[in-house]
């Protein structure tokens, strides 16, 4: 077992964001973790890595109770945090160097590792270039390549694909499914469901301080597939047209994106009668229906969707 919280509270002043919380994460797992803004996420990864101590609970990671002092679970644990932790003004070999010393690496073991790291993340042709002068997913690489520079056990990745282009957000998938099945054991968080779904074994749903859900895809579809999804296109949406559909009780759950209705409703239930004229003066366009997925567990079970800034 790599990481063991059992029980966990975690206050601050009068908000709880993590309560009774438990995670189990064996070795060599790809967990993605999912949740509305405020759910507890980063304050789950910060209690893993030791940066803040709970009020209640256990914390163990790699066997060893997490006190944010012992040292050794230190040295075996990678963090790339949301916000770039780099140095723009240092080259990008500098920056790599730099975060390795602090895990106690020989100057002989560093210029040994920037090379392997510096392919593994492709700037092996901007190792002597500053971070100012690349583009956001190259900074978003050297961001992961300077925790990897001493080989942990555990890597955490909190949102690494913020704000970067697809080709840098592919490169960045495609990297840690290499990692993966190298048995690096990931924690990785994101407000973008495909791409958990592009690198996770196992899939943890938080809301509230609470995981309200835990297992691979195909597990979490099959809690909810006896509902129907209905997606409905009007001309012009509007807020006071999704709160009348939220208001009709066999309706599980509405949420609008852009000129799109998305309708939960439990498999059997006719409510056509009542969805439509509330809808018919915005003009339809188009109805349809779906098979869930991952986005329709996580609607389902939170009644949010998950949206970068959401």
């Amino acid at each position: 077992m790599v990481i063991r919280m059992d029980d966990v509270m975690k206050r601050y002043s009068r908000t709880v964001a993590l309560d009774c919380f438990h995670l189990h994460v064996e070795k060599g797992e790809v967990i993605g973790l999912l949740g509305p803004n405020g759910a507890g996420k980063t304050t789950c990864l910060k209690a893993i890595i030791g940066l803040i101590g709970i009020d209640e609970g256990t914390v163990s990671v790699f066997g060893l109770p997490q006190d944010g002092k012992n040292k050794e679970i230190k040295r075996q644990i990678g963090y790339v945090t949301q916000e770039l932790t780099i140095y723009e003004e240092m080259s990008a070999r500098d920056n790599l160097a730099f975060f390795a010393s602090l895990y106690g690496l020989t100057k002989t073991d560093i210029d040994a590792k920037i090379p392997e790291v510096a392919k593994l993340i492709g700037l092996e042709g901007r190792l002597k270039d500053r971070p100012k002068q690349f583009s956001g997913g190259m900074k978003r690489r050297l961001n992961i390549g300077c925790s990897l520079m001493h080989d942990p056990k555990l890597l955490i990745l909190d949102e690494p694909t913020v704000g970067i282009d697809p080709q840098s957000r592919n490169f960045i998938l495609e990297f840690v499914k290499r990692l993966a099945a190298e048995g690096t054991t990931i924690l990785y968080t994101s407000h973008y469901i495909d791409e958990v779904e592009a690198v996770a074994s196992r899939i943890c749903i938080m809301d509230q301080g609470h995981v309200i859900a835990n297992g691979t895809i195909p597990e979490l579809i099959a809690r909810i597939e006896g509902d129907s999804h209905i997606l409905i296109d009007v001309r012009i949406s509007n807020e006071e047209s999704l709160g009348e559909l939220k208001g009709i009780p066999e309706i599980k759950e509405a949420t609008l994106e852009g000129n799109r209705y998305h309708i939960v409703v439990p498999g059997g239930l006719v409510v056509f009668d009542k969805i439509l004229p509330i809808l018919a003066r915005q003009t339809i366009v188009n109805v349809n229906s779906k098979q869930p997925d991952l986005e329709d567990v996580f609607l389902t079970l939170t009644g949010k969707q998950l949206r970068d800034g959401a």
